[in-house]
């Protein structure tokens, strides 16, 4: 916006000074360059990240499956658990001793986490495992992959941006240094004899 709003910098001007035009055409460099580079370095950044997520989600898909596990018993809830009375809809799981066939055929057995309210002896529900039964977390689906690939993209692309725009800023904020210090050298040459009459003559 800066850019566009000192777009009068270039129009001639008695009094327009070079640092004004300077400073309007790294506005209009920084300009492009967020309108340009940030979207092709979001773009690139988010496929790359798409590209890395996707092949991870079907790594995890290829290495993990959802079994059928039986209660055993229910286990006493550990006091770091959540209060059932404040918990939310995901608190409400339960500690279970369970057993269950990994996809090897192997038999397991151990402490789970089971979506059930109030399990009792027989009651049976989903867990994942890896390919020897070990409990491993849920595989990444594909279209949460592609979200956070796009949250990539575009945590990619607003870096830049402002990466560019406190270049910009840094740019500016040197030039209009230099330019106090000409002044305060102009004024310590004309300080001496400043307010005198004939001064100069």
């Amino acid at each position: 916006m800066r850019a566009i709003s000192g777009l009068w910098r270039w129009r001639r001007n008695p009094l327009r000074r070079g640092t004004d035009l300077a400073e309007a055409w790294v506005g209009l460099v920084a300009l492009v360059l967020i309108l340009v580079a940030g979207p092709v370095i979001g773009a690139f950044t988010g496929g790359a990240a798409q590209d890395a997520l996707q092949r991870s989600a079907r790594a995890q898909r290829e290495s993990r499956e959802l079994v059928t596990a039986t209660v055993v018993r229910k286990l006493n809830r550990s006091p770091l658990d959540a209060d059932p009375e404040t918990s939310s809809g995901r608190d409400l799981r339960s500690r279970v001793l369970a057993d269950w066939t990994a996809p090897d055929g192997t038999t397991h057995e151990g402490k789970v986490l089971a979506e059930l309210q109030s399990p009792h002896r027989g009651d049976r529900f989903s867990i994942w495992t890896d390919l020897h039964g070990r409990i491993a977390a849920r595989p990444l689906d594909s279209a949460t992959a592609t979200t956070h690939a796009v949250l990539a993209g575009t945590g990619a692309a607003l870096l830049t941006a402002g990466l560019i725009e406190g270049g910009r800023r840094f740019a500016v904020w040197r030039m209009v240094r230099r330019r106090y210090d000409r002044w305060d050298q102009a004024w310590d040459r004309a300080g001496p004899d400043w307010g005198r009459t004939g001064t100069g003559s």
